[in-house]
């Protein structure tokens, strides 16, 4: 860190982080795998681990970032339940001085992962035109230069330098109403920053610890509780959907969106992980749950991207929107019994 004791002004510069991305997550993974992979770890096998499928009604935002998290738990522990992985979100003590927390982080070598607005960011395809809530993550601060150090690896990607003044008023961006993007505009962004941090180190994936992890994904599909969860939670939110829809409640379809890309995403790193491993390991039925449980990933996209379509006039596409949860539903039931399968096989007598 170098500091000008005239101007008072800062320069810390880390090192470049890795761009880490799947063709199904959003910034919300994207960011998460970043600081993961700069402590050292494989993203895909910490972010990967769990699948489940949990809807909480009333508590949808719109920001591409948004995803459940019952009963108060932090965004890392309900994308990896199985890992010593934990978040806070914070903000700017000191409206005068919004960088001394940040400046922190980074002498310390800790990525900051920001909220920010597309509409300000000169390197997003929005810029100018488009209001949208997405992440970013910040790896420096250059006051001498007047630039902050920003990576990005959702499309078309993006790591280099961004003005002080272009990132402070995407940063503290109101994030208003957009006609052009109804899912993840309308929700202020705060100068809201996530602090992210792994705390023991994941042991090595083994196929018993794996299986115990099937094991959680089967018990979370199959057990009847309040929360709307599992297949019988599915059922609900689909029964709830459908019924909005048909009432002409466009407000279901813009919840759809980002909650579509939640249980999307999970649902893709989860497939990949199994897929991965299958490969690895020579066991082929393994490998047959991930092609599973990715099916439901892909399947989400008809559903997530018919909502979308029919957000002018939600009763037009409530068939479609049947047609579409009906198909999901049937790819989620698929999955979970292929998974159940795997995870109800005897341990191996010996490790790979």
């Amino acid at each position: 860190m170098a500091v000008d004791a005239v101007a008072r002004t800062y320069t810390i510069i880390g090192p470049e982080p890795e761009l880490w991305y799947r063709d199904l997550v959003s910034c919300l993974q994207a960011t998460f795998g970043t600081v993961l992979a700069r402590a050292g770890t494989d993203p895909l096998t910490v972010l990967g681990a769990a699948w489940r499928f949990l809807h909480l009604p009333g508590d949808v935002r719109s920001e591409e970032f948004y995803y459940p998290c019952p009963d108060g738990t932090d965004l890392g522990t309900a994308l990896a339940p199985h890992h010593d992985l934990r978040s806070r979100w914070w903000q700017p003590q000191d409206p005068a001085d919004p960088w001394r927390e940040l400046r922190a982080a980074l002498a310390e070598d800790r990525l900051v992962i920001a909220a920010v607005d597309n509409f300000h960011l000169p390197f997003r395809p929005a810029y100018g035109d488009v209001h949208a809530a997405h992440l970013v993550v910040v790896y420096g601060l250059d006051e001498v230069r007047g630039v902050v150090h920003v990576s990005d690896a959702m499309p078309p990607a993006f790591s280099g330098t961004v003005p002080i003044e272009a990132f402070l008023r995407s940063w503290g961006s109101a994030n208003p109403p957009d006609a052009q993007d109804a899912f993840f505009s309308d929700s202020q962004i705060g100068r809201r920053c996530l602090d992210v941090r792994l705390g023991s180190k994941p042991p090595p994936l083994t196929p018993t610890l794996l299986r115990g992890f099937l094991r959680a994904d089967v018990e979370s599909f199959t057990t009847v509780g309040a929360a709307r969860s599992g297949l019988a939670g599915f059922d609900a939110f689909a029964t709830e959907l459908a019924e909005r829809c048909r009432a002409g409640d466009a407000g279901a379809l813009r919840e759809l969106y980002p909650f579509g890309w939640a249980m999307q995403a999970q649902a893709a790193l989860h497939g990949e992980l199994l897929r991965r491993c299958g490969r690895q390991w020579g066991d082929p039925e393994l490998a047959g749950a991930g092609r599973a449980v990715e099916a439901v990933a892909h399947a989400w996209t008809g559903l997530r991207i018919t909502g979308a379509h029919g957000l002018g006039d939600a009763r037009v596409v409530a068939a479609d929107i049947v047609h579409h949860a009906t198909v999901l539903r049937g790819r989620y039931a698929r999955a979970v019994d292929a998974v159940a399968a795997v995870a109800a096989r005897p341990s191996p007598t010996r490790e790979r």
